[in-house]
């Protein structure tokens, strides 16, 4: 094989957590690498395809416990419709960046999230666990979280 048409290609991710009090007030920030999990490799590739079963990633979860490798530890509240957009990372268009939000419907110490392309259930593409987030009901979050296609 020709060395100059090697191509690698990778999924890399990060994410951006804002925590909101309930009066609008950014009280918490964190910015952390993600995981790719390998079924969400998988969904990728049948997407690239257009393969059936290929479903798009559309949704943020997020829980109290640890994500494994295939789903949220501890889910907790209903899972956010992202808005999905391209963006440029290094390459123009290379990253796929959702946002979402969730409202506490109580107190909550959020230590996980994920992404996911079902509204229960569903396959994770990414996820992260982090330092615990102490929420009361009524506060929400922000996530903007980016993956990356290099």
């Amino acid at each position: 094989m020709n060395k100059k048409f090697k191509t690698q290609f990778k999924l890399t991710g990060w994410f951006e957590l804002l925590a909101i009090h309930k009066d609008g007030q950014i009280f918490d920030r964190k910015i952390i690498k993600n995981t790719i999990t390998n079924v969400g490799k998988a969904e990728v590739a049948a997407l690239i395809g257009s393969i059936a079963g290929g479903t798009a990633f559309t949704k943020l979860g997020i829980g109290t416990g640890t994500p494994s490798a295939t789903a949220l530890g501890t889910e907790v509240e209903t899972r956010a419709t992202t808005t999905n957009t391209q963006v440029t990372t290094t390459v123009t268009d290379d990253t796929c960046q959702f946002v979402g939000s969730i409202t506490m419907t109580a107190t909550r110490i959020l230590t996980e999230a994920g992404i996911f392309n079902a509204a229960s259930s569903g396959d994770m593409l990414c996820s992260q666990s982090f330092s615990a987030v102490n929420l009361a009901s009524g506060d929400s979050i922000q996530i903007t979280w980016k993956v990356k296609v290099a």
